[in-house]
């Protein structure tokens, strides 16, 4: 299974964000669509950074709430790891593991195409070890 396969299931919206908008904006669109990160892009309409609710929360902490009204640009994540739609879930797994993220999102020919997000990973991940199962236990019961 591969990130193509997630993105047909979960569909291919990914919340964006300028770099010039302020935390407090981040905040309020993290909160009312219930998701932990949103793509910043720039003028071109390229990746240029990453924030997450850990973004904002270690901002907060450093320098209280005034940290809501930086710029995402002074805050947001700006080595972006991301994958392809050809990446396997394995692949994404041990990205994220070994970068302590759970966000990535998805870039086909310089273009945001989607977002895939650990919980997306591990459910697809579990779907696919109990069709395993599955497939094992009918082998068993017919000999």
């Amino acid at each position: 299974m591969n990130v193509n396969s997630i993105l047909k299931l979960k569909g291919r919206a990914v919340s964006t964000a300028r770099p010039d908008a302020t935390l407090l904006d981040i905040v309020q669109k993290l909160g009312a669509k219930k998701i932990g990160a949103i793509v910043v892009v720039g003028d071109s309409g390229l990746v240029v950074g990453i924030i997450s609710e850990r973004d904002v929360i270690r901002a907060v902490s450093e320098r209280g709430a005034d940290a809501l009204n930086l710029s995402v640009s002074e805050v947001m994540t700006r080595s972006v790891v991301s994958c392809q739609e050809t990446s396997a879930i394995d692949e994404l797994m041990e990205m994220m593991t070994k970068g302590r993220f759970r966000h990535l999102p998805v870039i086909e020919d310089g273009a945001l195409v989607g977002i895939i997000s650990i919980g997306d990973v591990v459910k697809h991940h579990l779907a696919e070890v109990e069709m395993e199962v599955s497939a094992m236990r009918n082998y068993l019961a017919t000999g």
